[in-house]
């Protein structure tokens, strides 16, 4: 048994605890050593009991006296006990835990840390944590023949004690015991795997020390110690981990080049032909991206940039050259809605250039396969009989997954809103051509230090910048008091200006959990035959058919609706030019980054758009964070802050984003990132010499999902 040892392999008690173990990402023996304490109770102060004061936090230790249970009218049991020691008596109650009279004995050795309490002018000692000695352990103001040497060895109490994160059935004292017993155990396994000289120049700590201090520490410095040591650690593995993949990216894998100069006549021709000038961020996006792709390895880039900053015409530019060069391209969305949407900009603006656009979605067919025979099969294409005929550049949902679509020549994969597919569907669609080159997109405002780390194998492209002559969107925050008036000012925006609206909610349905959230289609009822009674009102959820959503879709894209009520499903995708106002319902429960993305709904057309965030909220925290929506317009900028509030897991879902768990480390820590970054580059070459840290760095997982 080692402490890579599943914990259902362990024993069988811990066969019993796995699922809710799992629950706090502990599934090995070496995550129990990881899993770091949320804070820590101060028991570090041992008071004889003749000299403790009502209101102190202390640690007693003495001799039981006595232990019972006791009933009374207003608790079902408590339990009261009397502890000496040879200062005098104290008085100890618990509340309903009729099982310590088994546990604990008249005659033993106690140590008891909590809060003294006064009760009718006697000092008292209430649900104090406990935990039994040995005479070696105990004080030397135990009663006379009862005393040992100085304490030691105690993890409940009489110490600075970790609490844990918890789950039902799992206790912050069951894990401290686990821990301890794991580290005694396996001390000896725990070995230093980063060189000494990077310890010394980052002065750290050794591995097991921090370990030790983390869970068990002499003093508050310490723990800073040992959290320093231990977050260096995870972003450390995670910057070699991305350079490992990008080495293994680039190993043995030759892709196609494509040649720009031959084209640069078509190329100057396609973008003086543009209806708009590129932004400088787009013409430095379109630069990186060509130099990838006239290199020899194939390209791998995340573009990443706000709604409405450009970025599928860049793809499309990078398609075009593709198309210049002999190749067929693809372009994968997550949902029908963008799927269409990108097909119609990108037939828009290559139709002209005799570029064959196609679209394929679940209900949406309109290529043409080949059919070749198995005998004539070429090879280099892979289980499929079909190939796709008469386009240049497909665009599709999970649709261009099928067996019976594949490319004769395919060089240039585009995939959007790339966190929301899975590893092994980016797999299956790079695998339909011969290492072709690929480019991912997002909307969602990425914090640079998430970037560094979560997509270190990639290279980045950011559009930082929007199109010339797009208004910056007023955003309001609206209290309670303030939503009337906000109604009455949308009737009269939707009267004299013909605006349309769009109302989002964040549930679909009213939970009885969740009363107070405004539920889509409660709310749709509500503002129907109350507040917009004269106004023609839609609703789109995620529960509704594809048909019937692209049906409320098209009503509000040809005015025959003037409100949109809808879940965030909206949130990407839906381009509506004439959409010049949106309310988020209870915006509190959006992060930041969720909301910048909402408020580009609107902003499409010519008239000045408006964002209204309702809140009830009281909390002056949430306040002040939404207020940071009225004065911040960049996505990136409010994804950095949100990231400091919140928390990773808030913004984005870690589970459903991908994003790697960070036990300790923070990626609001911006210096260890650039810190870790650097080593990690400086050391990446001599892996060789470091076996213990190369074997470490196969066991990372930086998590990759399946789409929601």
């Amino acid at each position: 048994m080692n402490l890579t040892t599943p914990i259902k392999e362990v024993s069988q008690t811990y066969k019993k605890y796995a699922s809710r173990l799992e629950k706090l990402g502990i599934k090995t023996l070496e995550d129990f050593l990881y899993h770091a304490p949320a804070r820590y109770e101060d028991y570090s102060l041992i008071s004889k009991i003749g000299e403790v004061q009502a209101g102190e936090t202390v640690t007693i230790q003495g001799e039981v006296l006595e232990i019972k249970n006791l009933y009374t009218s207003r608790f079902k049991k408590i339990q009261k006990g009397k502890i000496k020691d040879k200062t005098g008596v104290i008085e100890v109650i618990w509340f309903n835990q009729p099982y310590l009279v088994k546990y604990i004995k008249n005659g033993d050795i106690i140590s008891l840390s909590g809060k003294i309490k006064d009760f009718n002018g006697k000092k008292i000692l209430e649900s104090p944590e406990y935990e039994l000695l040995s005479l070696s352990q105990a004080e030397p103001h135990l009663p006379a023949g009862k005393q040992g040497a100085e304490p030691s060895g105690t993890i409940h109490t009489g110490r600075l004690v970790p609490v844990y994160p918890e789950t039902r059935g799992v206790s912050s004292k069951w894990l401290r015991r686990q821990i301890h017993n794991i580290l005694n155990d396996h001390r000896q396994n725990l070995l230093e795997y980063i060189p000494y000289s990077i310890l010394k120049n980052n002065g750290l700590t050794g591995l097991l020390d921090a370990i030790e201090q983390l869970h068990f520490p002499k003093n508050l410095e310490n723990i800073e110690k040992a959290r320093s040591r231990l977050s260096f650690n995870e972003l450390f593995l995670l910057h070699l981990t991305a350079k490992q993949r990008s080495r293994n990216w680039e190993k043995n894998l030759t892709g196609s080049s494509f040649s720009i100069s031959r084209f640069n006549k078509d190329l100057e021709n396609f973008l003086q032909k543009l209806p708009f000038e590129l932004t400088m961020a787009q013409k430095k996006a379109v630069k990186e991206i060509f130099s990838d792709l006239e290199g020899k390895k194939p390209m791998n880039r995340l573009l990443e940039g706000d709604v409405g900053s450009g970025k599928t015409v860049v793809s499309a530019i990078a398609m075009y050259l593709a198309f210049l060069n002999g190749y067929q391209s693809v372009l994968m969305a997550p949902t029908e809605i963008l799927a269409q949407q990108h097909f119609n900009t990108i037939k828009k603006l290559l139709l002209p250039l005799d570029v064959k656009v196609n679209l394929i979605t679940g209900s949406n067919k309109s290529i043409k396969y080949k059919e070749v025979s198995i005998k004539n099969k070429n090879k280099e294409i892979p289980n499929t009989k079909y190939l796709i005929q008469n386009t240049d550049i497909l665009i599709g949902t999970h649709a261009v997954l099928s067996e019976k679509i594949n490319f004769d020549n395919l060089g240039l994969v585009v995939i959007d809103e790339q966190q929301r597919f899975g590893v092994e569907q980016r797999a299956v669609i790079r695998k339909k051509g011969k290492n072709p080159h690929l480019l991912t997109m997002t909307a969602t405002p990425i914090p640079r230090t998430i970037a560094l780390t979560m997509y270190g194998d990639l290279n980045l492209s950011f559009l930082d910048e929007m199109p010339m002559g797009r208004k910056k969107i007023k955003t309001w925050l609206v209290k309670t008091e303030k939503r009337n008036d906000a109604y009455e000012w949308v009737k009269k925006e939707i009267k004299e200006n013909n605006s349309q609206v769009f109302i989002i909610c964040p549930f679909i349905e009213e939970s009885e959990s969740m009363q107070t959230v405004k539920a889509a289609k409660t709310e749709f009822e509500r503002l129907k035959k109350e507040v917009f009674q004269k106004e023609k009102l839609g609703l789109l959820h995620g529960k509704l058919k594809s048909k019937e959503k692209d049906q409320v879709l098209l009503d509000f894209k040809e005015k025959k609706l003037d409100i949109l009520v809808a879940t965030p499903v909206v949130e990407v995708g839906i381009d509506i030019p004439n959409a010049a106002i949106i309310i988020v319902e209870a915006s509190e429960r959006f992060g930041l980054s969720q909301l910048h993305q909402l408020r580009g709904r609107v902003g499409r057309g010519n008239a000045q758009s408006y964002c209204l965030l309702f809140t009830e909220s009281k909390n002056p925290k949430t306040y002040e964070r939404l207020k940071a929506m009225e004065k911040i317009n960049n996505g990136a900028q409010l994804a950095e802050l949100d990231l400091k509030l919140r928390g990773p897991g808030e913004i984005y879902g870690v589970k459903q984003h991908g994003l790697p768990m960070l036990k300790i480390a923070s990626f609001s820590d911006f210096n260890l990132i650039e810190k870790t970054k650097e080593e990690a580059e400086k050391i990446f070459s001599d892996l060789e010499k470091y076996p213990l840290l190369k074997e470490k760095i196969k066991n990372v997982n930086i998590k990759e999902v399946s789409p929601d």
